[in-house]
């Protein structure tokens, strides 16, 4: 149940808390006095979407708090389910930012709105003014009947496979989409894959053989600089390694007076052993180097055919071409396989079809249970609230569509007058009828989901004396089972209340306030007096309070 409400800084509210107990509470107040305000508010903090246009103060942070008691409930496989902390006395909280952005928390955690809104139908009902239209929806109708029916791990289940089924389908729609695409691109894609593939990239140095190719192409010139280069070094006489032996021999002369001496002729001496081992590497590689015509041709054809691969894909390397040639294979591939895969989302599209066909028949069964039960209980709603001669009809009629809440399609038909023939209840019903006949719902179902809290807003449109009165008695028996808030303008209602408030503004200089207040007996009298009689409380106004009271 909601234990308290505090609201700061929202609409017409600077700042209140309000306290409320289990069984029937009745909220009254003047129209524009702010009632639905409370019923926002609290929506506010059960996920709905946050509008900077509600806070009073843009400068300050909106903030809506409740408290649940909810001990009782068998809600903690819910929270586990949704990944919160469960506490018996749970506070839900929201909170407007100043810049717009708004933020949700459960037990001070913070909390996503798909997280609190789904908690929040474990937690609460709330009925507002036009939520009677919803009567006319075949979705709002299947959801009360699903409810009886206990169809709700049916329902569970049979929405996993149909998610599954959407997805398999759009899977196979792709893959036949993707096959007629490929089919004009695969002859095409196994022969750059081939060519490639024949090349054996991965075998080949492009660098090593481009240098092989400018060995092979200028042997002779190569031979021929290398020979003069040894010779040189050699040459009697006037030959680099002559001229270094004589410096050498020359400083070894002096090179015992001082360590520069010595330093320089170590100096010397590593230059005359690098010439040597410099003009030995000279005669082997012109000696090892030889013409070979045919290998230079068939290195050639080797680059030039790689040349031709990278200008043709537009790269410059052979790590390039490897990656265009492994995107090439998984291109064919696939679509080898396609087939295969195609084939294989077929038949798990066959599968689910009949898996949820199978579901689509149980929670069809199990909805036609609940008709005659269902029918008996409203109808004898009805009579206690004045339409003696109220008839329900239920048309289910199973479909071969996969719709989100199962295979049927439902009709709620009624007539509220003897010898008319029921009929879409949008089209038959009256709003004072329809205010019945969703009460009625509200009883009925109220018994099967044991929410913790129900709240009404004028769910007595439209009706009047005895009805009223009738209703106020159903409201009552309905507070027995959980907590029951009902805003209300009929006295006959308001009297049946165990706790009374009173919503009322305060009109200052410069702003106007919403405030809250608990009625004790006697502020009660006179509240439901006014309503009964108008501002001006007369003494039989006073009087008919007291026995409404009583």
């Amino acid at each position: 149940m909601v234990a308290s409400l505090s609201i700061k800084n929202y609409a017409l509210i600077k700042d209140i808390r309000v306290d409320f107990n289990s069984g029937l509470t009745i909220v009254t107040g003047e129209t524009g006095a702010g009632k639905s305000i409370l019923l926002d508010a609290l929506s506010l903090v059960l996920g709905k979407r946050a509008d900077i246009k509600v806070v009073r103060n843009p400068l300050e942070k909106c903030i809506v708090e409740a408290e649940f008691h909810i001990g009782h409930y068998n809600l903690k496989d819910v929270f586990s389910r949704l990944d919160l902390d469960y506490e018996d006395h749970t506070f839900l909280r929201r909170e407007i930012l100043p810049s717009g952005k708004s933020r949700a928390f459960v037990n001070d955690t913070p909390a996503s709105l798909q997280q609190v809104q789904t908690l929040g139908e474990y937690l609460i009902d709330i009925h507002s003014q036009f939520d009677t239209q919803s009567l006319f929806s075949e979705k709002y109708q299947l959801e009360i009947i699903d409810t009886l029916a206990g169809n709700e791990n049916r329902l569970s289940e049979y929405t996993i496979a149909l998610r599954e089924f959407y997805e398999v389908a759009e899977r196979l729609d792709k893959l036949i989409e993707a096959k007629e695409s490929a089919a004009k691109e695969w002859d095409y894609n196994q022969f750059l894959f081939e060519e490639l593939k024949s090349v054996e990239l991965s075998k080949i140095d492009q660098i090593t053989l481009e240098e092989t190719f400018e060995k092979l192409n200028n042997a002779e010139e190569i031979q021929e600089v290398l020979s003069k280069a040894s010779q040189l070094i050699f040459e009697e006489n006037i030959g680099s390694l002559v001229t270094v032996t004589e410096i050498r021999l020359q400083l070894s002369k002096i090179k015992a007076y001082s360590q520069s001496y010595e330093d320089l002729w170590n100096r010397i001496n590593s230059l005359h052993i690098e010439l040597e081992d410099l003009a030995e590497e000279l005669q082997d590689s012109a000696e090892s180097l030889e013409a070979d015509p045919e290998l230079l041709e068939q290195v050639n054809n080797t680059l030039q055919n790689l040349y031709r691969l990278q200008q043709k894909h537009q790269v410059s390397t052979i790590e390039e071409l490897l990656h265009i040639e492994k995107e090439l294979a998984l291109k064919v591939s696939d679509f080898e396989t396609i087939d295969d895969k195609i084939s294989e989302a077929k038949q798990k599209k066959k599968d689910l079809e009949v898996s949820l066909k199978k579901f689509g028949e149980s929670i069809h069964e199990e909805r036609k249970k609940v008709f005659p039960k269902l029918k008996e209980k409203l109808e004898f709603y009805l009579k206690d609230l004045g339409l003696p001669n109220a008839q329900f009809l239920f048309e289910l009629k199973p479909t071969n569509q996969f719709r989100k809440n199962g295979t049927d399609e439902l009709a709620l038909l009624f007539s509220a007058n003897k010898g008319v023939v029921p009929g879409p209840i949008q089209k038959i019903a009256s709003g004072g009828e329809l205010s019945r006949v969703m009460l009625s719902l509200k009883a009925v179902t109220a018994s099967f989901k044991n929410l913790p809290t129900i709240i009404f807003d004028e769910i007595d449109t439209g009706v009047s004396g005895e009805i009223a009165h009738k209703m106020a008695l159903i409201l009552s028996q309905m507070s027995k089972k959980g907590q029951l808030i009902s805003i209300t303008h009929l006295p006959q209602i308001a009297a049946k209340g165990d706790y009374h408030k009173k919503v009322f503004k305060v009109v200052g200089k410069e702003s106007t306030i919403t405030q809250i207040t608990e009625l004790t007996l006697e502020e009660r009298i006179v509240e439901i007096a006014q309503m009964i009689g108008g501002s001006s409380v007369s003494e039989s106004a006073i009087a008919h309070a007291k026995q409404l009271l009583n």
